[in-house]
This record gives C-alpha cells, structure tokens and sequence, in this order.
C-alpha cells in the first residue's frame, strides 16, 4: 500500500507524539531538524566524555597514593565507557544518512565536531584533578539530569546510566578537595588555585544564557522538540545554588567579589565570563585543545588494527 501522507501531516503527527511525552525510537520516522539537533548535541556529548578522561588520565601516575591511582583510574576507565555508548546512539543516528563512527572521529580531528569548552583546559595540580571530579562533573550532572526525559528514548536510557555513575565521580572529587582543604597550608592553597583556575570555565560550561545575542537558536530548537526542559542560565543558577555554598563552607573564596544572591530577583548575581574567549576554545584554541587532539588522533590510528580485527569478525559471521 501506498503511503501518501504529506510531509506536513508527518511533522504534525510527530510533534503530537513528542507533546504527548511519547519516546521516539531510532528507526521512527523524524524531522531532519530533529535528527540534526539530536546527531550534534549527542555526538559532541560522546566526543566530550572521551575527551574529558584526558585531563584526568594525566594523573593517574602521578596521583598521591595507589588507592587514589586506582580510583581516578576506574573513572577514566568510566568516562571513556560514557563516551562508546553515547557515540553508539549517535551511530544508530547517522546510518540512515550513510555516516559511520569514522566520520565522526573524521569530524572531531578536523574541527567540524567540538568537545567541551573544560577539557580544552590545563590540569597542573592534584587540586585541579580533585575539582574536575567535584565541580565538573557536578556541572555535568545538573545538565545531563536535565535531559533524563528526552523525546529521544536511546538518549535518555543512555543518560541514566551515565547520571548514576557520575554521581560516583562527583563525590570522588569531592573527597579529594576536602582532603586537601583540611591538608597543610599548601595544600589548601593549591585547591584555591585550582577554583580560581577553572571558575571561568565553569561558568561558561552551560553556554551562553542569551541565544538571541550569541545568534544561537540550539536551546530553541532542544526546548520544542522536548530534550531538555531548562535553558542554559536556568542550569548555570542552579550550579549555583548547589555549590557556591558548598564552596564557602570549606573555607575556599569565589574568585568573583560581585558575585550575591539577590533575594529580590530570586537569583544570582556574578560577572560574565569572557564569551569571546569561549567561541575562541570551542574552536580548538584553547590551552591544550592541540595536544588533547593530537593524543586522541594518535590513540585512533594506533588502535586501527583493532577495529580491523572487528570487522573482518563480522564479516566472518
């Protein structure tokens, strides 16, 4: 039987079905604004996972005592577990557009597809090491939980996973800072350091809080289509009302003396970041955007015989 049912009365019935909080499966029918919006957020969120554990894996060598080696090791281990699963759903994704998992890494090495504005960013100490795990993955987990009813089904069964063991992370970071911050002098220095370092682009994790302004319609198109529910300073404030006071009470200082919580417009008050430096680092122009690169480059043609071995087992099969 023929189908003619017009491509409008298909958008239409979709976004019933999407108003209606239904899950949308890989092999439904979808718009392409939706898939496209689906392929860049998911992508860039599996590309930034893997990403992410570089910082880290810096460290486990270098890290303090064997029992912090093996848990900073079981994270990145974590991590890049993360980043397969999400890059599988975006996989499933792009097939129907004849793109592979190689086009994706194709993507990322010659800068079409970015990763996360943090991980462009040095990791010098133990203190910095101990707030990725506290505070970027507390950041990550206040905007991933924000999508864990996604129209997406694939999406938001990965994300629940995902959420459960960041939770894990987020306090294994947060032990280490508060190991530190009642250590010696030093050591609490270094962990004031490390907040001072990283409270720029932390705020500028959530992106910027005005899509009119930055020419960005991405939180628009994520809000129709029911991805996630809150816009980029609604997840930035609650960052906030999280940690900051989290953050004092162990004796550390906000790097922001403008920084308040204003009872009157029930938010808080800080400074910008720098916006012109974050559209300069997502453009892999950050500190270690090239070295990070060039490690994970070197890791995937390394690694080509493996996936060679892979697939000469499916053709056997």
């Amino acid at each position: 039987m023929i189908n003619l049912e017009s491509l409008e009365d298909k958008n239409i019935r979709f976004m019933e079905r999407i108003e209606a909080g239904e899950k949308i499966e890989a092999d439904d029918w979808m718009p392409d604004e939706y898939r496209n919006v689906l392929i860049k957020l998911i992508s860039m969120h599996g590309i930034s996972e893997i990403m992410g554990a570089l910082p880290e894996k810096e460290w486990v060598p270098k890290a303090p005592t064997l029992k912090r080696k093996l848990g900073i090791m079981a994270k990145v281990q974590d991590e890049m577990g993360h980043g397969q699963l999400l890059l599988r759903v975006t996989e499933d994704l792009i097939k129907p557009l004849g793109r592979t998992r190689e086009d994706i890494m194709e993507d990322l090495f010659t800068g079409r597809l970015k990763f996360h504005n943090v991980f462009h960013m040095e990791a010098p100490t133990w203190g910095d090491a101990g707030l990725i795990g506290w505070l970027i993955d507390g950041a990550a987990i206040i905007t991933q939980t924000n999508m864990l009813n996604a129209s997406y089904g694939p999406y938001a069964r990965a994300l629940k996973r995902i959420c459960a063991e960041e939770v894990f992370h987020a306090q294994h970071g947060e032990a280490i800072i508060l190991a530190l911050a009642e250590g010696t002098d030093d050591q609490k220095k270094m962990v004031q350091e490390a907040v001072d370092r990283w409270w720029e682009p932390l705020l500028m994790f959530f992106g910027p809080g005005d899509a009119k302004a930055t020419g960005s319609s991405k939180q628009d198109v994520t809000a129709k289509y029911r991805i996630r529910s809150k816009s980029n300073e609604e997840l930035r404030q609650d960052f906030f009302t999280k940690y900051v006071p989290r953050i004092l009470s162990i004796g550390l200082t906000i790097p922001d003396s403008t920084m308040l919580y204003d009872q009157k417009q029930d938010k808080w008050v800080y400074q910008q970041p720098d916006w012109e430096k974050f559209k300069e680092i997502v453009k892999n122009k950050g500190p270690k955007s090239q070295e990070r690169l060039r490690l994970r480059e070197l890791s995937y043609e390394n690694n080509e015989w493996v996936r060679e071995a892979l697939a000469q087992s499916e053709e056997a099969i």
